[in-house]
């Protein structure tokens, strides 16, 4: 079943909490198709769409949520599909504090923007989670292994996102519009900007436990580290893929470590949100078990 999600205040929030009552409820394997603002809560640059913004609850991203999805337990897994991603016809970029606006085209996949610089689009939600188990408010700007703020280019339509379920029901939002960004997202921004139409199909995996994010592309395998520190991130990053070829490639730990040293690669997702990520890439081809 696919749930249509309006572009309202009610649907709209700017940070984490278990405590936020959830918007919807879902069935596991149904799926939601929403617009969103830009991260800094714009339909049109340089105007707020909303007028009654809360500076402590709504001083984050402008996400989408939270959806509740019915037999979802901590500790479980939700797997998110990420069916579809379409822009906005502008997006917005910042370079030392000033602000560089882009016209996207989607029906060509380009975006024009700085000194006329014209690139291929690769859009994606920015942030993809669920709260912390802790009560309060938490920021929606970093990530966490709950999901979050993760800035990762690759989660483009097509691939699948798995992260551990950190409260009954999952209360899942997502939100955040690039159209594109490079690993690193150096500037602080991506090509910031509103979705047209993102499609999500929400899955709870209880087969499944997971400590940390990881993915599916259709190029191969993604995990996920997130510390404050970037050595810590890129171990956390590489543990996880330790475990997932330990898991997918039926091979001991030290196995998989001379593997990963072979076939493994580390990119650093983005060094801007506090926390900073890295995550590492197996590509699907790259090792052939005899």
């Amino acid at each position: 079943m696919i749930h249509e999600l309006p572009l309202e205040r009610r649907t709209l929030h700017g940070h984490f909490s278990r405590e936020l009552p959830p918007i919807l409820t879902i069935d596991s394997q149904d799926s939601l198709r929403f617009a969103t603002l830009d991260a800094g809560w714009h339909a049109v640059p340089d105007e707020q769409h909303f007028d009654d913004l809360d500076p402590e609850l709504d001083g984050g991203h402008a996400i989408v949520g939270p959806i509740e999805i019915r037999g979802a337990r901590a500790g479980a897994t939700l797997e998110i599909a990420v069916d579809a991603v379409e822009v906005a016809d502008w997006g917005i970029t910042f370079g030392d504090g000033e602000g560089m606006l882009w016209s996207l085209d989607a029906a060509t996949g380009t975006g024009t923007g700085p000194a006329g610089a014209t690139v291929q689009l690769a859009p994606f939600l920015g942030v993809l989670g669920m709260p912390p188990p802790e009560p309060g408010v938490h920021s929606t700007s970093p990530p966490r292994r709950w999901g979050g703020n993760i800035d990762c280019k690759e989660l483009v339509a097509g691939t699948t996102l798995y992260l551990p379920i950190p409260v009954d029901g999952a209360l899942f939002s997502a939100g955040d519009g690039h159209a594109r960004q490079g690993d690193g997202e150096v500037s602080g921004t991506a090509i910031e900007c509103p979705l047209t139409r993102a499609e999500l199909t929400l899955t709870v995996r209880d087969d499944l436990r997971l400590e940390a994010p990881r993915a599916e592309t259709a190029a191969g395998w993604i995990t996920f580290g997130f510390d404050e520190d970037l050595d810590r991130a890129a171990a956390g990053a590489t543990e996880g893929m330790l475990d997932l070829m330990m898991r997918e490639l039926d091979v001991g730990r030290r196995q998989a470590l001379a593997l990963a040293s072979v076939a493994v690669d580390l990119r650093v997702t983005q060094v801007v949100n506090g926390v900073k990520g890295v995550h590492a890439v197996l590509a699907r081809d790259a090792i052939r078990m005899g």
